[in-house]
C-alpha cells in the first residue's frame, strides 16, 4: 500500500511540476527602461538613442560607474563616423578635457532591434542604441 500511495504523490508532483513549466516563459525577457535619454545623429545618418535601461545597458548601466553624468559626453562620441563596426556593434571614440586632464570615451552602440544575445528588444521599428560608454 505504501508503494501505491508513494507513486501517486510522486505522479501529482510531476503532474504540477510539468504544468508549472507550460505557463512559465523558458527565457523571460529582462526589464528594461526604454526611455530615450539622449539622442545623436552620426555622419552617416544613423540616430542613435541612449535610452534608460537599467544596470545591464544604457544610461543606468554606465553613468554613476563610468562618471557620466550629461548627454554631451555621449553624443560628442557619436557625432562622428563609427570608429569600429562589427555587424550592428558600432564603437564612436572620443576624448573628454577636464581642465588639464584628458580621458578617452568610447561608446558602444547596438543599432538593431535586438541585442546580440537577443535578450532585449527596443519594439518594431527602433533600435537598441548605447549599451554603455
Amino acid at each position: 500500500m505504501k508503494g501505491i500511495t508513494t507513486g501517486a504523490a510522486t505522479t501529482a508532483a510531476a503532474t504540477a511540476l510539468l504544468a508549472s513549466s507550460l505557463t512559465t516563459p523558458a527565457h523571460a525577457t529582462p526589464v528594461w527602461d526604454k526611455t530615450v535619454t539622449c539622442k545623436q545623429k552620426d555622419w552617416d545618418d544613423r540616430v542613435i538613442h541612449t535610452r534608460v535601461g537599467n544596470s545591464k545597458l544604457g544610461w543606468n548601466h554606465f553613468s554613476g560607474p563610468h562618471n557620466i553624468k550629461k548627454c554631451k559626453i555621449v553624443n560628442g562620441a557619436i557625432d562622428g563616423k563609427p570608429d569600429k563596426k562589427n555587424g550592428a556593434r558600432l564603437e564612436y571614440w572620443a576624448y573628454a578635457w577636464n581642465g588639464s586632464s584628458r580621458m578617452q570615451v568610447i561608446v558602444i552602440v547596438q543599432y538593431t532591434r535586438k541585442t546580440a544575445d537577443g535578450d532585449y528588444n527596443a519594439g518594431s521599428g527602433q533600435k537598441i542604441g548605447v549599451i554603455t560608454a
